[in-house]
């Protein structure tokens, strides 16, 4: 082992090479690689740390790549690159759960500190690798997981430590922003604003783990985790994504001075029988315009915390991209170097396992979009049948088609004629009203 994973003190105005494995190469991996090499003087002066990119693995090292390292730093051989003595620190940020979880655990297991930008890994094996290197006195760090450039965990972990955080919701998924504020600010139908995503890089060709919420999900698992010293996964998350919803939808939300975004929301409640729960959702929601997440458009992203002590909270910036992404990366990379330079980790605690609030149990206020025969005492009739079973706090009436703010229904993934009676038609959607 040597001296640096040794721990062994700094003397002043030292300086320690720390040589970085660095397992990827795409967009955020190359961005990293160039980040470290412009920021390597400066970091240098301000931390006393000499940070270089010695070994990167790839899938085709004949793919001509423009990052600024030595000649034979390339390699197919990941395992290779975890297991070199002359790696100190591992970056991941290939993605996937497999291999990257192996070679984290290995990593960690030899007792090398790890940063990943890796959501799908932590969202559904992150408790069993944070255990892990707490078992091995090193950091695992992950900055860049949940909303790109935006700093989120180290508040949870470290400002906020104290703070009993009553709940955390936000729009990290810049794809689905991108679309819904498309669709607000110029009309454009779903299909186009997605296309205008896929054409601009925004949305990959398969865009379902954006637009159907998995990719918020996974980051709503993550905060959760975090947030609440419990362990959350991605299969405790629900989510609806924005495949349904309509140009329609985003007038009757203007009408009734609200915006549609999609949101990741974790919060705590308490259940019937007295026991504390968490929720974790992701689905679309009417967010009143006066509302500080309302004035997130395009692909930022923004997380809005509720705490108990400090007030309200929120964090906005890019959530996405291969600089922002990869200047997350570097700050954890400095971090998890100067802690293994002093010998030191820092940790994330005891994690409990959550009771998860089932999404029927959820209480909110709701949207209902409901098409109807235009004739007379269509509107009385299910203004009144509304009323029988919710308490309504307003209504639209827009050609053929009626929109509802409801308060305190109890199942978001319910039909309307689940709720509200068999005369009501099937086809109606529920969107959350308010975040």
């Amino acid at each position: 082992m040597n001296d640096l994973a040794q721990g062994s003190p700094p003397s002043p105005g030292s300086v320690t090479h720390v040589r970085v494995g660095l397992l990827g190469c795409g967009h955020v991996g190359a961005a990293l690689a160039v980040l470290v090499a412009e920021r390597r003087a400066e970091v240098g002066r301000r931390r006393g740390l000499d940070l270089e990119v010695t070994r990167i693995a790839v899938r085709n090292t004949a793919i001509d790549r423009d990052v600024p390292v030595a000649d034979g730093a390339f390699t197919t051989d990941a395992a290779a690159v975890v297991c070199d003595p002359d790696v100190d620190v591992v970056v991941e940020v290939m993605g996937g759960v497999e291999p990257a979880r192996e070679l984290v655990s290995a990593a960690l297991s030899a007792g090398k500190p790890v940063v990943t930008a890796n959501k799908e890994l932590l969202a559904n094996h992150g408790a069993e690798l944070y255990a892990l290197a707490a078992a091995s006195g090193v950091d695992l760090l992950f900055e860049a997981a949940v909303a790109g450039a935006i700093p989120i965990m180290r508040p949870l972990r470290e400002s906020l430590a104290g703070e009993p955080i009553q709940r955390v919701m936000g729009i990290v998924n810049g794809t689905t922003n991108f679309i819904l504020t498309r669709m607000a600010d110029d009309g454009a139908s779903y299909a186009d604003a997605l296309a205008e995503a896929q054409s601009l890089g925004y949305a990959e060709r398969d865009p379902t783990a954006d637009v159907e919420g998995y990719d918020a999900g996974a980051k709503a698992a993550i905060m959760a985790t975090i947030a609440f010293g419990a362990r959350v996964v991605a299969g405790d998350v629900y989510h609806e994504g924005i495949s349904g919803i309509s140009v329609a939808d985003i007038e009757f939300a203007a009408d009734l001075k609200h915006c549609i975004k999609l949101l990741a929301v974790a919060e705590q409640t308490v259940a019937d029988d007295g026991e504390a729960q968490i929720g974790v959702r992701v689905h679309p929601t009417l967010v009143p315009l006066d509302h500080p997440l309302a004035s997130v458009n395009g692909s930022f992203n923004a997380v809005f915390l509720e705490g108990g002590a400090a007030g309200d909270l929120m964090l906005y910036g890019r959530g996405a991209g291969g600089r922002p992404t990869a200047s997350a990366v570097l700050g954890d990379l400095i971090d998890a170097a100067t802690n293994l330079r002093q010998g030191t980790a820092s940790g994330i605690g005891v994690l409990e396992r959550a009771r998860i609030a089932p999404i029927d149990d959820v209480i909110s206020a709701y949207y209902l979009n409901i098409e109807v025969d235009d004739r007379p005492g269509v509107r009385a009739l299910r203004w009144q049948r509304c009323s029988a079973h919710t308490r309504c706090r307003s209504g639209r009436w827009n050609r053929r088609a009626w929109a509802v703010r409801l308060d305190w229904c109890s199942s978001p993934t319910g039909h309307a004629n689940e709720i509200c009676g068999p005369r009501w038609p099937t086809s109606a959607r529920w969107t959350p009203s308010g975040p």
